[in-house]
């Protein structure tokens, strides 16, 4: 076992359709390309990153709500993917009654924390694909988390969304993990002949300056594409403004953690 532990990264916006899963599966594959041990947790009940990496129903039978629930052990739900450093643990719509079955539950806050504790040692990265929402499972990824990574949509209703979002991350981090930082935001579905998308980028880049991650990812159609294939886009179409656009990404999310580490 290594000493060093895996970085824990929450993907979150209780927004939905701002490319949060798309974020989470293209990263999670660009880091594992760049030979880092990976691990993605879909913490989403729709179950969009396991589709995204071409994982069936069928091989979906220890998910990560059978083990928020004490049914099963973390590291029986390693399943593997096409990427040799990457594994992912599944979701099904099954993990949406964890809402209801956790409310009386001990330290419910802190489940997830404690099953990716027998782990986290065997991973460079833990990928949190977080469901559209601020309710218990989000909390869970939140507390478990080390930073959370924003994917936010070039529109007006965004910015109102993530001043929402950032009061959230306070709470929890007065609250119940008061060591979650911001690792960075990223503006999604960016179209540059959009007045408004110059703009909303313009108005963020000003308000949260250094934490809004350099590269940017276009509106994309082969990104679109890519989970109807059960691949990631930046496998789909390597070439593809997106997956340039994603692999760029990954490699800042590393020059940060380098800068961090100096």
């Amino acid at each position: 076992m290594s000493s060093k532990r895996a970085k824990i990264i929450s993907i979150v916006n209780q927004k939905g359709g701002v490319g949060k899963t798309t974020t989470t599966v293209n990263l999670a594959a660009a880091l594992a390309m760049l030979k880092k041990k990976v691990l993605l947790v879909d913490l989403d009940p729709q179950g969009n990153a396991s589709t995204g990496f071409g994982v069936p129903l069928s091989q979906r039978q220890k998910t990560i709500y059978e083990i928020l629930i004490g049914e099963c052990e973390i590291d029986k739900a390693l399943i593997p993917t096409k990427f040799s450093d990457l594994k992912i643990i599944t979701s099904t719509v099954d993990l949406s009654a964890c809402e209801v079955e956790l409310v009386g539950a001990e330290k419910r806050e802190y489940l997830l924390r404690k099953s990716l504790k027998n782990i986290v040692h065997d991973f460079d990265y833990i990928l949190i694909d977080c469901p559209p929402s601020l309710g218990i499972l989000t909390i869970n990824a939140l507390v478990a988390s080390d930073s959370v990574l924003i994917p936010m949509q070039c529109e007006f209703f965004s910015l109102e969304g993530l001043s929402h979002l950032l009061t959230t991350l306070d709470l929890v981090k007065d609250n119940l993990n008061q060591n979650l930082a911001i690792n960075g935001i990223v503006l999604t579905m960016h179209d540059r002949r959009n007045k408004l998308t110059e703009q909303v980028e313009i108005d963020v880049r000003d308000f949260l300056g250094e934490k809004v991650f350099h590269h940017v990812i276009p509106r994309n159609v082969k990104l679109s594409e890519a989970p109807s294939h059960g691949l990631p886009g930046i496998s789909y179409d390597p070439k593809s403004s997106g997956a340039v656009a994603y692999f760029g990404l990954a490699n800042e999310v590393l020059e940060r953690e380098k800068k961090k580490a100096l």
